[in-house]
């Protein structure tokens, strides 16, 4: 199947994919988010790609704020934001790409890199997700 012509899901059954797939990880690396909250938009606020120092808002797929849990006690919680137009633009570019997969594997990588864990960990449990 050519990776352009498949069904793009809306805005609530992307976010229900990125609920599902977080619920997915292994407790021990959702453990590393406390008590995150997910948060899923069309793209990133221009104030916030402007910030980056980013033009093109389909460049930014996900971003992670918050401090590690060593640091945390009793802060905010965490936050994940996951883009729902760049990384479908990036899932019609590769055919034979699951969906659901990317969704895993950008929610590992936004909240793995803050952690500092090595390309092999997060790959490691993009393997271990359910």
């Amino acid at each position: 199947m050519n990776g352009s012509t498949r069904e793009a899901p809306d805005l609530d059954a992307f976010d229900k994919l990125v609920r599902a797939a977080y619920t997915g990880l292994p407790e021990e690396f959702r453990s590393l988010c406390g008590n995150v909250v997910i948060h899923v938009a069309e793209e990133a606020e221009r104030e916030l790609l402007d910030e980056m120092g980013i033009g093109d808002p389909l460049e930014l797929s996900g971003l992670f704020e918050g401090v590690e849990l060593a640091a945390a006690e009793e802060a905010a919680p965490n936050h994940v934001h996951l883009y729902r137009r760049s990384i479908l633009a990036e899932w019609r570019e590769t055919p034979g790409l699951r969906l659901e997969d990317l969704i895993v594997h950008v929610l590992v990588h936004e909240i793995g890199h803050h952690f500092g864990l090595s390309d092999a960990a997060m790959h490691a449990i993009e393997e271990a997700t359910e």
